[in-house]
């Protein structure tokens, strides 16, 4: 049997960080075979795992997960800075895009969104990211693949400067120094009963912070959403120690890439305990962690924390593409 405990635990801001969520417990049954969840932690038995998930999804309604955790100490130096506009990087169905927009509608900032792809400006009406995201103020500039590639480039940024006056620089999926700052309050000396520590991995930024704060008998294991290795570079410029790996067999193909096996994986796993994924980042690291666990990765009696990281927007967005190509859709 495996122990799942669900659980968010703190308020940041007064305002869009409020609506926190009290501890929530529930328990899995064997995990290869999704029994029913059982009703209390009271009835736990002895299990080859602990899996406990840290249900950061539960934060915010539109600002969840390590979104949440990411924009706290930018948004702050913003405001430091006399900041009046915040601007950043994202594609068609970008959880950072869409939380971006609603938390600086909330605190008073103007927000600009470079978007990849300019075939998308004429489908803003029927992306729901995009369209979430204009609705709270965010003003786009759709730009080719091509010119995307150059978003670090000095001379873009000041070509952006030109058209769109002074701002904030937030880089793409929102990692910088602050952003490693804000995750590494995920963990506290709570947390210090793990042996593993898994999270999705896209831009670096929240495994990094975990490394931070994590002890030396914690392995933190990160599973990319993308095919390719060179996440360990990015990663290495911000994480100060070396008990980390990137498991890089789950990425079903690589960024936005899923398939029918995943779509019942994520729809079976919400249907027996009502834990819903996302089918580009939590969903494919869930499907890794239990594969892993058949698989005797993990040693017996083994202590893993599992970070769900939000990223439930996108379902809408998936859902669309996969009616297109006429495939089983994600339960919402």
């Amino acid at each position: 049997m495996v122990v799942v405990a669900l659980i968010v635990r703190e308020k940041i801001f007064p305002n869009i960080f409020s609506q926190i969520k009290q501890y929530q417990l529930f328990s899995l049954g064997k995990f290869c075979k999704f029994d029913k969840v059982l009703s209390s932690m009271d009835e736990i038995l002895h299990s080859d795992y602990k899996l406990v998930i840290r249900r950061e999804d539960l934060i915010h309604p539109f600002i969840s997960g390590n979104k949440f955790r990411k924009l706290k100490y930018n948004l702050l130096e913003a405001k430091r800075l006399q900041k009046n506009t915040l601007l950043t990087f994202g594609g068609a169905f970008s959880n950072h895009i869409a939380a971006l927009a609603y938390a600086g509608k909330e605190n008073g900032f103007k927000t600009i969104g470079i978007i990849r792809g300019e075939e998308l400006a004429a489908k803003i009406a029927s992306n729901p990211t995009l369209k979430f995201a204009q609705s709270f103020g965010m003003q786009f500039l759709f730009v080719s693949r091509t010119d995307y590639k150059l978003k670090t480039s000095s001379k873009f940024i000041e070509t952006l400067k030109a058209k769109f006056g002074d701002f904030y620089l937030i880089p793409e999926g929102g990692t910088n120094a602050l952003a490693v700052k804000g995750c590494e309050e995920i963990l506290s000396s709570n947390d210090d009963e793990y042996d593993y520590i898994c999270c999705c991995v896209g831009t670096g930024g929240t495994i990094s912070g975990l490394i931070n704060a994590s002890k030396a008998h914690q392995k933190i294991l990160g599973f990319p959403a993308l095919k390719g290795d060179f996440l360990q570079q990015d990663i290495r410029k911000f994480a100060n120690k070396t008990n980390w790996k990137l498991i890089t067999d789950y990425h079903f193909g690589g960024y936005g890439k899923i398939n029918t096996e995943l779509v019942s994986f994520i729809n079976k796993f919400k249907s027996d305990y009502n834990i819903p994924l996302d089918p580009i980042y939590t969903g494919k690291m869930m499907f890794g962690i239990f594969d892993l666990m058949e698989k005797g990765f993990f040693l017996k009696h083994s202590k893993i924390l599992i970070i769900h990281t939000g990223g439930l927007q996108g379902i809408a967005g998936m859902n669309l593409k996969l009616k297109r190509k006429n495939l089983p859709l994600l339960s919402t």
